[in-house]
């Protein structure tokens, strides 16, 4: 099996090899290839994971570089769960956000993310799509 690596940059990143990894994963919530490097590139810490040249893995961090930041698109090809990979994208993620406040959303991942350090807090998520959802300049 082909050794993992991660990259923190969207250096010679296949879009279109990312959306069909993503689709073939159920992991699409509809982004063009255009519109992942779009949110990649704008994010403050991307990390994608390769199994040689397969893109296998993705998280991303959207911060103030200040004091807080979301974690978004935390995403491990099902073909290799359980070996480490969301957990070393999110240690490398972690680093590059020294004192800030973390968050982040998940319907069923808690316990991968409380296991990992992040804490259950006692608040409410609200959201609002502006417009039509994915529809806009990019």
């Amino acid at each position: 099996m082909a050794e993992i690596t991660y990259r923190l940059d969207c250096a010679g990143v296949d879009w279109a090899a990312m959306k069909v990894a993503l689709v073939a994963d159920n992991f699409d919530n509809g982004r063009s290839p255009a519109q992942l490097e779009v949110s990649f590139r704008n994010s403050a810490v991307p990390v994608i994971a390769y199994a040689g040249e397969r893109i296998i893995g993705t998280a991303r961090a959207l911060s103030d570089g200040i004091c807080n930041a979301y974690v978004v698109d935390v995403w491990t090809d099902s073909a290799f769960r359980k070996r480490g990979v969301a957990r070393t994208m999110l240690d490398l993620m972690l680093e590059k956000l020294p004192g800030q406040h973390v968050f982040l959303w998940t319907d069923d991942a808690e316990e991968f993310y409380t296991k990992i350090g992040f804490k259950v807090c006692n608040c409410v998520g609200l959201e609002k799509v502006v417009g039509q959802w994915l529809v806009n300049s990019t």
